[in-house]
């Protein structure tokens, strides 16, 4: 296998880690109470965050569930999920802690409209 593919999955690991950790720390959740949360061993879990093991999308599901963040945004930061349309708002959005998932759906259909709407003002009328 090509050391340049090797490295991308290795630094992809890393960030996936790194992130979580993040999260976990704005949440104020000790490593062991996101473990226990999250369904997974103490051990595992300190290993995703060094950046020694790529957690897959289940176990992305799990902590996420742990850190109540959106799943789609660990998929995202993990490389598994295309960033969504919106750029950072939306994903400000998704990954609110303090939002439950339907509010973070309507909070996005709304957003999304009133893009549609400005991109249908932007094409019908052309101001110079």
């Amino acid at each position: 296998m090509d050391k340049s593919i090797d490295k991308a999955v290795a630094d992809l690991g890393r960030d996936i880690g790194e992130y979580i950790r993040q999260q976990r720390n704005t949440a104020k959740i000790s490593l062991r109470q996101l473990a226990k949360l999250a369904g997974v061993s103490n051990p595992y879990l300190s290993q995703i965050e060094r950046g020694l093991r790529k957690p897959s999308a289940e176990i992305l599901q799990q902590i996420a569930k742990g850190l109540r963040i959106s799943a789609e945004a660990l998929y995202v930061e993990a490389g598994i999920l295309e960033q969504r349309e919106g750029g950072a708002l939306a994903d400000a959005i998704v990954t609110a802690p303090d939002l439950t998932e339907r509010q973070k759906q309507v909070l996005l259909d709304v957003y999304e409209s009133f893009r549609r709407e400005n991109a249908a003002k932007n094409t019908d009328h052309t101001e110079e």
